[in-house]
């Protein structure tokens, strides 16, 4: 024991590090468990007053090295033999980042193995797929789909959960699963077809909020043996259908229609039918409405020619006028508006026979002046416009979508005959003497003739609408017109000169005409307008001819993708 220093010959902190000479103290030196925390001086242990390798567990009492007896960064590797420092010799607690040097610290070889507990590391766990294990622990991760229990249908419906698998069996039964309300970019819901009768009993895929493949509508499983895969991309595409087999063909799939002349505008199509034909429905929607939206405008009534000496007459009433625009899809603000149908027609695969009106003709002097003839499409049939007064003795207006005007004296026609709701057209204006009413129009009256002096009443104005073909109808402020009333005629030889005959209403109601424009014809109402014929002079001698009423139109609108 020569040379070494008990603990009975040191008083309590009388070692500091100014008593140490640098690289004084090692192994050799020190009794095995002879220093303990008591006797050292907090902060006086330095990398510069220990040899390199000379701490020992041997030379440490169990619990001495305390943080306070430690200068900051103080203790480095080569100062610590390899597996020299053990758990029984560091109070709890007591080696914080402040006691070891960042550049020639702790190294693995100076570790004890085992003697680091898990919740002494900054990270006490694992994470995967979302789901975290503590390290030590067990527990289940799902690495792919997390497949569920076979649903047996009984017309109920679940909510699925990313990243889990669902067999359904609609064997006796539909069923409705939700996706995720809150889904998050990559997630995934797998659905599968159990017992191949999705065809029989669909499954409805509920959109949950979000869109499905772009849409906001949701998705019908409806083919047999069906393996789909829906993956969530983001807000605008929502979830994108993955079929993983070769018989995929489900869900979101549209009206698919020919007939008439077919134009496109963004995701729906525009088929204008100008004469009689057949809209033929080959294929209805799945997952998306089959309610199609409508246009049907009947032929307008006739402005009547004259035979000289016999009367004047009165413009030809419009068409019947019927419109149904989704409020959505396909909003109204124009002066057709408040004329939109409450509902649209639902197609079936079949096919819709299509009867587009004829004009009334003006006929020749003493005969032939007929109204406008109807126009229909599935449920929604539009009444001819009433042809105007004509002659002496006085001639009234007729009744029909729109009613005639007057002539000479004689009462006009009715309008909404027979009636709808909304209404289709509205009455014809009355007469004064020499001079003709206008006949109605789908959103106006047509206007009397005044009697002093005896100018003739303009047509009633047509409705306003938009979105059903650019081209269609007669155009003002990018608004389409129809069904507009034939303006008055005017004048005879008993009658004086300088009168005005009416103007037809917009929306294809011809104007009426004055003996100035001699023996006619009288301006006929706009093809494919359902606009009234305009009324004429009792031109002398052997009359004038009058207007034709113009032809109706029928025009269907719907999604097509």
């Amino acid at each position: 024991m020569a040379n070494r220093i008990k603990e009975s010959n040191i008083t309590p902190g009388a070692v500091t590090s100014d008593k140490i000479a640098p690289g004084t103290v090692s192994a050799s030196n020190i009794s095995p468990g002879t220093i303990t925390g008591t006797l050292i001086a907090p902060a006086t242990v330095q990398g510069s007053n220990i040899a390199p390798a000379t701490v020992e567990g041997s030379n440490i009492a169990p619990a001495t090295i305390t943080a306070p007896n430690i200068g900051p960064a103080a203790i480095t590797a080569p100062l610590i033999g390899p597996a020299a420092v053990g758990a029984p010799n560091i109070a709890p607690g007591a080696i914080t980042t402040t006691q070891i040097s960042p550049t020639a610290g702790i190294v693995s070889g100076q570790i004890a193995p085992g003697t680091i507990a898990n919740d002494r590391l900054a990270n006490t766990g694992i994470t995967i797929n979302g789901t975290t294990i503590a390290l030590g622990a067990s527990g289940t991760i799902v690495a792919g789909t997390d497949w569920q229990s076979v649903i047996t249908a009984a017309g109920g419906s679940n909510t699925a959960s990313a990243g889990e698998g669902y067999f359904i069996d609609t064997t006796s039964n539909t069923h409705t699963i939700n996706l995720p309300s809150s889904p998050s970019q990559g997630d995934e819901v797998t659905i599968v077809d159990y017992a191949g009768t999705f065809g029989t009993n669909n499954v409805t895929v509920g959109r949950n909020g979000s869109n499905i493949d772009n849409t906001a509508y949701d998705a019908t499983l409806s083919t047999n043996r069906l393996n789909v895969r829906f993956v969530y991309i983001d807000a605008t595409q929502g979830w994108r259908a993955v079929f993983d087999d070769a018989s995929a063909s489900y869900g979101v799939t549209y009206i698919t229609a020919t007939g008439g002349t077919v134009t496109t505008s963004g995701n729906f199509k525009i088929h204008t039918f100008t004469g009689d034909g057949c809209f033929v429905v080959s294929q209805t929607a799945v997952g998306a409405p089959n309610v199609v939206d409508y246009l049907v405008v009947a032929g307008g009534g006739s402005g009547p020619s004259t035979n000289g000496g016999d009367g004047i007459s009165g413009g030809g009433g419009a068409g019947g006028f019927r419109f149904y625009a989704n409020p959505t899809c396909n909003p109204q603000s124009g002066p057709g508006a408040p004329l939109n149908a409450p509902a649209g027609i639902t197609v079936t695969a079949t096919t819709y026979p299509i009867s587009v009106g004829g004009g009334g003709s003006a006929g020749t002097g003493p005969s032939g002046w007929t109204s406008g003839s109807n126009s229909s499409f599935s449920t929604i049939t539009s009444t001819g416009g009433g042809r105007g007064g004509r002659g002496d003795p006085n001639g009234n207006g007729q009744p029909g979508g729109s009613g005639g005007g007057g002539d000479n004296g004689s009462t006009a026609g009715s309008g909404n005959t027979p009636p709808t709701s909304p209404s289709q057209g509205n009455n014809g204006g009355n007469s004064g003497c020499s001079s003709g009413g206008g006949g109605g129009g789908a959103i106006a009256v047509g206007a009397a003739s005044s009697p002093v002096p005896a100018n003739a009443g303009n047509g009633g104005a047509g409705a306003g609408i938009t979105g059903f073909g650019a081209g269609n109808g007669e155009c003002s402020a990018s608004v389409q017109y129809f069904a507009g009333g034939g303006g008055g005629g005017n004048g005879n030889a008993n009658a004086p000169t300088g009168r005005t005959a009416g103007t037809g209403g917009l929306g294809g109601g011809g104007n009426g005409i004055t003996p100035a424009s001699g023996a006619g014809p009288g301006n006929p109402g706009t093809a494919n307008t359902g606009g009234g014929g305009g009324g004429v002079s009792d031109y002398n001698p052997g009359g004038a001819l009058g207007g034709n009423g113009g032809k109706g139109i029928v025009v269907i609108r719907y999604k097509y993708q």
